[in-house]
């Protein structure tokens, strides 16, 4: 495995990150049994950054990960970072309040790695006015959290605002192949590290988009390298190939993707790409954007719907169809696999689901194409 300096955190950090938020599941729980088999490959590769946060798999990961690390003699091995939910503080005493569920659910004494969660305009001028600084100065004084960061979903400008108003010591952003030039983007990922700033990568594969179902059109740009890979570890290498990405996360779930990723990762340098490989990125860039419909990376944060619409599946059948040039064949998957309460017909366009998208979605008018196209 190779290792990184963590920005001003001076940790050492392997390159590939294990996040906990799309862990195998049994009858709809994590099947911890399989997850800790996953987790114990990980850790024995080299692996030492997990990354989980209070509302994965409805609140069950970080639980999960405590019991975990009681059964095993390790914790002095991995780097344990969470998140308080920002978008859940109503109350000063929130902050206190959940952060203590955690460590209970977590069974620690202290998390190497807090970051204030999925941070937007809204999120942070609400947090900041009950004294999450305050807060996260406490916690740190009384050694119950070593290094303080955020991770983000929003504007470049207010990505800026953010790393300037704090001492962070690492942020945490959303970036990718189809992503370097979208919310914090390549320049708020350079304004970060030029600043000192650890820098973490989540969504590295959109989801898992940029690794399955891939078009046609693309897997042939990605076959035409004179090395061949797949498009999980041309997305990977991308990053990697990023002198200031210190730790990409990955949400793996079988033992296939944790080994390529891993074997990714040990044979991935900074600045190791050629011009090359470098141009050939590009146009598989271009031809991805040129394709997508609907910019959804499956987060789930807007659900559940009150309505019971799925929102995440309407819009990957319906950039599926877009990507795949197919709209006769996911028509009929995606009724087929559709039931009645997840139909987009449902939707009463409250809007709730926009408040809290991440991408900043326009889903109701986005519901209503996929309406559209798949005459529902």
């Amino acid at each position: 495995m190779l290792y990184r300096n963590y920005g001003k955190t001076n940790e050492k950090v392997s390159t590939l990150g294990f996040g906990l938020m799309r862990l195998p599941l049994s009858d709809g729980k994590i099947d911890r049994s399989k997850s800790s088999e996953l987790l114990d490959y990980a850790i024995s590769r080299g692996l030492n950054y997990l990354d989980t946060a209070y509302p994965y798999h409805n609140g069950e990961s970080e639980e999960f990960l405590g019991e975990y690390l009681k059964s095993r003699n390790i914790r002095e091995k991995v780097f344990i970072a969470t998140k308080l939910p920002s978008f859940l503080i109503k109350t000063r005493d929130d902050f206190e309040k959940y952060f203590n569920e955690q460590m209970k659910k977590l069974q620690l004494d202290y998390v190497d790695f807090y970051l204030v969660h999925a941070l937007n305009k809204e999120y942070f001028e609400n947090v900041k006015s009950l004294g999450v600084f305050e807060f996260l100065d406490s916690l740190k004084a009384q050694g119950k959290i070593k290094h303080v960061g955020f991770s983000f979903h929003d504007k470049l400008e207010v990505f800026k605002e953010i790393v300037d108003s704090y001492p962070w010591e690492f942020c945490q952003i959303q970036y990718n192949i189809l992503d370097a030039n979208y919310q914090a983007g390549e320049e708020g990922l350079k304004y970060a590290t030029d600043r000192g700033l650890g820098l973490a990568v989540m969504e590295p594969l959109r989801g898992g988009r940029l690794a399955s179902n891939v078009p046609k059109d693309i897997k042939e740009l990605w076959d035409s390298a004179e090395v061949k890979r797949t498009p999980a570890q041309w997305a990977f290498k991308y990053l990697w190939n990023n002198e200031n990405v210190d730790v990409v996360l990955s949400g793996m779930n079988d033992f296939d993707q944790i080994k390529d990723n891993i074997d990714t990762a040990e044979t991935t340098d900074a600045n190791s790409l050629s011009h090359s490989e470098t141009e050939l990125i590009e146009k598989v860039k271009e031809k991805y954007i040129s394709k997508i419909k609907v910019n959804c990376t499956a987060c789930r944060y807007c659900m559940p719907c009150p309505m019971g619409v799925n929102i995440p599946k309407a819009f990957d059948y319906l950039n599926n169809a877009s990507l795949f040039d197919d709209l006769s064949t996911f028509k009929e998957n995606y009724i087929k696999s559709l039931k009645d309460k997840e139909s987009p017909v449902n939707c009463i366009k409250c809007g709730k689901c926009e408040t809290i998208c991440p991408q900043h979605i326009e889903i109701r008018k986005s519901l209503e194409e996929t309406i559209s196209v798949f005459n529902l």
